[in-house]
């Protein structure tokens, strides 16, 4: 499997601006700048998508292996955060928050750390990653 995205800059860094699109056109000419990425500017950028990317991805890991082991999934909410530090992704850091019917918690965090290990996003990221899950009750 391949999948593709494509950026358009136009200009400097600080006045120019870029759109971005994405093969399943979901994201189509979604605009970029250095204000939406360094600043408040309206607009996405390539922080966002890798938390958004390493967010699903993880959430997908996580429900496979749940699933392998015959528990039923409720829902599964993950929020990444994303710390750009020098020019550099150095943490990406997984709340997630699930309801899984008949799971211990010391079973569930099993596979949230497998999950946070084997996603592709996680293993493609030179980053320090780490989770905090919380099961429902």
């Amino acid at each position: 499997m391949k999948r593709h995205a494509t950026a358009v800059w136009n200009g400097s860094l600080k006045e120019g601006a870029g759109k971005l699109t994405t093969q399943s056109t979901l994201i189509e000419n979604a605009q970029y700048s250095f204000k939406s990425r360094f600043e408040q500017g309206v607009g996405t950028n390539p922080e966002e998508l890798i938390a958004a990317a390493h967010a699903g991805c993880f959430t997908m890991q996580l429900s496979a292996y749940i699933g392998e082991l015959d528990f039923e999934i409720e829902s599964i909410e993950t929020k990444c955060d994303i710390d750009l530090v020098d020019g550099a992704i150095v943490t990406s850091h997984l709340t997630v928050n699930a309801k899984v019917k008949g799971i211990s918690d010391d079973v569930f965090q099993q596979q949230v750390t497998k999950a946070e290990k084997n996603c592709p996003i996680s293993k493609v990221l030179n980053a320090a990653i780490s989770t905090s899950a919380t099961l429902a009750q």
